[in-house]
């Protein structure tokens, strides 16, 4: 079995696969926790295996994707200790799957070529894909499969936290989009402005790239709230919250492919 694992600075992303097939078994979504050690990580992914009646003797391999440097080395020691296997580190600029053709290819989140490969392996090429995380990011990939470029906006909770930290009256929220965009009071005032408000963020981001790809180009959306906008837009085509592990997946699946040649 594989496992795939999306460190990002505030959700971690967990798959399963199935030997040599795209089939993920399961799959879980917890709290990035950069100060817990390898046995707590251990324990911890332990007891989600255990949930799903796995055990972590199951795992052949593990194929990582991190944007907090400072959990690689935690992250390290738990593979070795607890699933006895040495993890592979995806990086953007390192794999030969989908061409990067920004400036600096370097810089580009390794969580970010992750999802678009994924993306483009179920749904094609041109396409662009929307992560709405800690950022929301806009990833435009071309008509020949190349990771071309991104627009990166602040998340929809960084968002609703600086606003409510800076303004002491307003209360904390929930995500639901009220009936009316002229809120009749300040909590469906608030849903309004932050749903519709990145609803318009996403429709409007989306025509633009559109236009510079010169493509009517299908747009998929991942992450945790991803379905939250998906539901008040037809600009969405698709939601997938695992586009980033199935990437991972297509990586490992493809390095074994180059080994067996």
């Amino acid at each position: 079995m594989l496992l795939t694992i999306d460190v990002g600075n505030t959700e971690t992303k967990l798959g399963c696969f199935a030997q040599m097939t795209t089939e993920l078994l399961h799959s879980w979504r917890v709290t990035t926790e950069p100060t817990q050690t390898a046995d707590e990580y251990g324990a911890f992914f332990a007891q989600l295996f255990a949930t799903a009646e796995l055990r972590p003797s199951d795992v052949h391999a593990v194929v990582v994707a991190s944007v907090v440097p400072r959990l690689d080395q935690t992250l390290q020691d738990v593979c070795v200790r607890y699933f006895d296997c040495e993890p592979i580190f995806f990086k953007a600029q390192k794999q030969d799957l989908m061409r990067v053709v920004t400036d600096r290819p370097g810089e580009v989140g390794a969580d970010l070529v992750a999802a678009a490969i994924g993306g483009r392996k179920l749904y094609g090429a041109p396409l662009i894909v929307i992560a709405y995380g800690t950022a929301t990011v806009f990833t435009a990939i071309s008509a020949q499969g190349e990771y071309l470029g991104a627009s990166i906006a602040p998340g929809i909770n960084i968002s609703i936290d600086a606003l409510v930290g800076r303004t002491a009256k307003l209360p904390q929220i929930s995500l639901e989009a009220p009936e009316r965009a002229i809120g009749t009071d300040t909590i469906s005032a608030l849903q309004s402005g932050i749903i519709y408000g990145f609803v318009g963020q996403t429709e409007a981001l989306v025509a633009r790239l559109r236009a510079e790809l010169e493509v009517d180009a299908p747009v998929v959306a991942t992450g945790g709230l991803a379905e939250v906008i998906a539901r008040h837009t037809t600009a969405i085509r698709a939601v997938n919250p695992h586009l980033s592990l199935i990437g991972l997946g297509e990586y490992y699946f493809s390095l074994k492919r180059g080994a067996e040649r």
